[in-house]
């Protein structure tokens, strides 16, 4: 293993976590991005905010970039320059893959609940998992990634750009398949037959896990060379699976838990009760009790719900948990290029959330992956004009003074967005 790394693009959340294994493995570590990270800081990351060449420091030998990074990123171009070894963030893990006996979760939604469910059920059965996960673990020191001394190693794997195609699992689990990263694929025709080649040329003869409720997922058992099982919402363990967090969706990342767990000699005992033990993970239906600059108290349900099926999920997910209680719902739009792509979807599932009041903020504009054909066609303002009952809030901290002026107390404020919205706890907390 190469012995001084550097990362571009350090703050992704999938980024931050293999820089977390290379730091496990005994590499010096250093990286760029944005904005610093006092975690990554005190775990021995040196950092650089912002790009410049200055930042690839002499002794570096492998260069390893997120896949937002452009082609003319200055600290890229120096690795060229100098000889160094690049390789993006899904063909360095992908090499660390075939290292392990790899349990790679992919899909829509549901990868990274899915991911953290599972690792739990690994870790209660004895197996210590290495895990590379893209989001938070209380368990794993409120970080993305854990250690394992086993020869098992637990993955998220994505599908934006194909990135699953540089993995190599030998259980692969896919949680379900619908339009998205429409930025890069041409429609759900070109992201299934990313994940046929995935499931044919890169499990090989290993076990494919499928959502039997799920008309795409099941499209794919005609790719896989080796074993094929399924899990439904009318499956027998369903009964035995007590959760804490909420909603259908989650019942159905469990059962996919269960199922991997089960594919890797794990008892149904075991497995359940981890899954009791689960209380969810960063951002996802993540619960908190807050008070407000005016000290007024409120609860904030922090979600990473980006999509319109995860809108739905959440707000229904939120209903189910509160049935009586007044509900706010925050949506912050993630991209120009999936708002529009997805607007109709949007309209409709933004339609279905029946709250107190329904605040769409400007949309998050993902560097690098946006064209400004798409950014003169849609905007925030016009999609909460759509939607009925909703308005449009601005800026972040437009939205806060909204809630500030209009929160009566004692309500659920639901945030969604895979952006910065997650601030506006902090910002509605803070005295100034």
């Amino acid at each position: 293993m190469k012995k001084n790394v550097h990362f571009v693009g350090l703050q992704g959340i999938g980024v931050s976590s293999l820089a977390r294994y290379f730091i496990s493995e005994g590499a010096c570590v250093t990286g760029s991005d944005s904005t610093f990270s006092n975690e990554l800081e005190k775990e021995g990351v040196k950092q650089f905010v912002g790009h410049d060449k200055e930042n690839v420091l002499p002794e570096t030998d492998l260069l390893i970039y997120s896949t937002a990074v452009i082609d003319s990123n200055p600290e890229l171009v120096e690795a060229g320059r100098r000889g160094i070894e690049t390789r993006s963030y899904p063909q360095a893990l992908g090499e660390i893959t075939k290292k392990y006996y790899t349990i790679a979760v992919s899909g829509t939604h549901g990868k990274s609940t899915t991911t953290a469910m599972l690792s739990l059920i690994m870790i209660e059965a004895g197996l210590d998992p290495t895990v590379i996960i893209g989001t938070k673990l209380a368990e794993f020191n409120n970080t993305n990634f854990r250690k394992g001394k086993s020869n098992y190693l637990l993955i998220e794997a994505d599908e934006f750009k194909a990135a699953l195609l540089n993995f190599y699992p030998r259980i692969a689990v896919i949680t379900n398949i619908e339009e998205d990263h429409l930025d890069f694929y041409q429609g759900i025709d070109d992201i299934l037959n990313t994940f046929k080649s995935y499931v044919s040329n890169n499990l090989g003869d290993g076990t494919l896990i499928l959502n039997k409720d799920d008309t795409n997922s099941l499209s794919l058992k005609s790719a896989a060379k080796g074993k094929v099982e399924e899990y439904s919402f009318e499956d027998q363990d369903r009964e035995n699976l007590i959760l804490s967090v909420p909603g259908k969706h989650n019942i159905y990342n469990g059962l996919a838990a269960l199922l991997a767990g089960k594919e890797l000699g794990i008892d149904s005992d075991t497995a359940c009760r981890a899954l009791a033990k689960f209380k969810g993970s960063w951002r996802r239906f993540e619960e908190k009790e807050i008070s407000l600059a005016n000290k007024k108290e409120i609860k904030i349900i922090n979600d990473y719900a980006h999509h319109p099926t995860e809108i739905e999920a959440t707000f229904l997910a939120t209903k189910e948990k509160y049935p009586s209680e007044k509900i706010v719902v925050v949506f912050q739009p993630h991209q120009y290029e999936r708002t529009y792509r997805l607007f109709s979807g949007f309209v409709k599932a933004l339609g279905l959330v029946e709250a107190e009041n329904l605040l769409i903020t400007d949309i998050y504009t993902v560097e690098g992956r946006e064209s400004e054909e798409i950014k003169n066609k849609v905007n925030a303002e016009l999609l909460a004009t759509e939607v009925k009952g909703a308005v449009y809030s601005g800026n972040l901290q437009k939205t806060a003074s909204y809630l500030l002026n209009n929160l009566q107390g004692n309500e659920i404020v639901v945030i969604m967005g895979a952006g910065d919205v997650y601030k506006l706890e902090e910002i509605l907390a803070s005295d100034e």
